[in-house]
């Protein structure tokens, strides 16, 4: 069951979404730019990473631009993970013996137009969120519905995107970092546009 269709795509990003998809599939691991100019006939990486930043805005691939080998497919909902038991974090307790129940994680996916984002950087390393993890964001339709300490990722035009902790108050929007290390960034609402908001986060260990 896949998190879109495709029906929003262009033939151009649809040829090289599926190209992609069938090369992650076989080789298990992200093609390079040059593999994917050279699958699409093109001479020049521009319109490949151009097709790259539309999948990735559309929901269909998570990739920290210019790094092609960091590429992911959003593609597949997991409907449930069997829960094993508990497992501690400080003294011993008993093992699991039989599978008491699943982990429905197909809500997340179910919510319409979800999208993820691949994190670069620790400003949110205190909300266990790390360099490298893929977080998966809801559409936000209306800012204004909005709660304070909800985790969005926020564009700033002229100064790009980032993820924070979102406040109001008096008027200002203040996006702050879950690391002492970076100061709030305080601007006004027409000064930013909101993405989404976070849904969860998956890590690959």
């Amino acid at each position: 069951m896949g998190t879109a269709s495709g029906d929003d795509l262009t033939q151009a990003q649809n040829e090289l979404y599926g190209w992609i998809k069938n090369y992650m599939k076989d080789f298990q691991h992200s093609p390079s730019i040059r593999q994917m100019m050279q699958a699409m006939g093109l001479k020049s990486p521009a319109p490949i990473q151009s097709r790259l930043k539309h999948l990735q805005e559309k929901g269909y691939i998570s990739w920290q631009e210019g790094k092609a080998r960091t590429m992911q497919i959003v593609d597949e909902i997991i409907e449930g993970v069997p829960i094993m038991g508990s497992v501690a974090a400080g003294g011993l307790i008993e093992t699991y013996s039989d599978v008491n129940d699943n982990l429905d994680i197909s809500d997340v996916f179910n919510k319409k137009n979800v999208f993820a984002l691949t994190v670069n950087g620790d400003s949110m390393i205190d909300a266990c969120i790390a360099d490298g993890d893929m977080v998966l964001m809801e559409p936000i339709t209306d800012s204004y519905t909005l709660r304070n300490g909800t985790i969005v990722s926020a564009m700033v035009p002229g100064l790009g995107t980032t993820l924070k902790y979102f406040f109001k108050r008096g008027g200002k929007i203040f996006l702050e970092a879950a690391n002492p290390s970076y100061e709030p960034i305080e601007l006004n609402l027409d000064e930013v546009v909101f993405q989404g908001k976070l849904l969860a986060v998956w890590r690959k260990v």
